[in-house]
């Protein structure tokens, strides 16, 4: 998507309708001893950067299959974040423009005026194809002037790096330029993945899981999705870092990360809250990584699914000094 065509964020949703949930079973973390990270973790070479001064990602056109850091600046003034989707052969971003907008602008129209459940019916009509479109990682959400470093693996293929964040009038990322198509080559980068200091597991059952105290200073998260599964804003799993100012709302927070709140996932973000990156959607069995560098305070772990708590997908940690 790029130009003024219309969200790949659409592919969230037709997928909903085509992919199933794996089993049910609980994870079991062992608790590990608290480790001093400063010692531990290292600083990531070998980057591919991102950089985004407004509704854009600069960035290379071309990288690597395997292994793949990716270090996003946000030197906008908006929240955002980046979001990895693997095309189905044949399929380029000149089809999101002639089969997925006009249907995209019907239904995103529909629910914006208060009528979610025509819109919903209004997606009904996106092409098959959507449903072979994986979702193979990114950055969590990263707030205006900070730095998000994630971690994924990736198959060769033909990739759109989208934001979906809204505008607030509505109107998301997507379309006013935030998606670009990066190509994935069949020659491996040759990098491994980082050694996590913290390792999170997440299930549909028991939600998001870390194994042990998480403590100051720099740490590599790890993210495991045991399962997938898809909710009633037809989201999956993600993991997203938020620091947690003392005045700030959780109910707030929770409300904003749905997306079919016409005040879901839109600017501005909720009062007292600073998004940290974390590991966006991927499928079951998949592992990403994010960087983070913790000061004492108030944080949690959340996904961008309705209510969170509930389901165990928003975790609130205090960091001591």
């Amino acid at each position: 998507m790029k130009k003024s065509r219309k969200p790949v964020f659409l592919f969230l949703i037709i997928s909903s309708f085509l992919f199933n949930c794996k089993n049910n079973k609980k994870t079991n973390l062992i608790d590990d001893p608290i480790v001093d990270v400063e010692e531990v973790v290292k600083e990531p070479t070998n980057v591919i950067d991102i950089i985004t001064h407004s509704m854009e990602f600069q960035s290379v056109d071309t990288i690597p299959s395997g292994w793949n850091t990716f270090k996003y600046q946000n030197l906008s003034n908006e929240t955002h974040f980046f979001l990895l989707d693997k095309y189905p052969e044949g399929k380029t971003v000149a089809n999101t423009l002639t089969d997925v907008a006009p249907v995209f602008a019907e239904g995103m129209d529909l629910i914006n005026q208060g009528k979610p459940e025509e819109g919903f019916a209004a997606f009904g009509k996106l092409p098959a194809w959507f449903g072979d479109i994986v979702f193979s990682g990114g950055s969590g959400l990263i707030a205006p002037k900070h730095t998000a470093v994630t971690t994924v693996k990736l198959e060769p293929g033909y990739y759109i790096m989208e934001c979906y964040v809204k505008m607030p009038n509505g109107k998301f990322h997507t379309l006013m330029g935030m998606a670009k198509p990066i190509i994935v080559t069949q020659e491996d980068s040759g990098n491994t993945p980082p050694e996590s200091t913290v390792n999170i597991v997440v299930s549909n059952d028991a939600g998001i899981v870390y194994d042990k105290s998480i403590t100051k200073g720099k740490h590599i998260f790890s993210v495991f999705y045991k399962e997938q599964k898809h909710h009633e804003n037809f989201m999956q799993h993600d993991v997203n870092l938020v620091k947690l100012e003392d005045d700030a709302s959780e109910d707030a927070l929770e409300a904003w990360m749905d997306w079919s709140d016409p005040k879901g996932l839109i600017t501005p973000v909720p009062h007292g809250i600073t998004f940290l990156g974390g590991v966006n959607d991927m499928p079951a069995g998949s592992t990403g990584y994010f960087y983070a560098d913790l000061k004492p305070g108030k944080y949690a772990l959340i996904s961008e699914v309705p209510n969170t708590k509930s389901k165990g997908l928003f975790r609130v940690f205090e960091v001591k000094d």
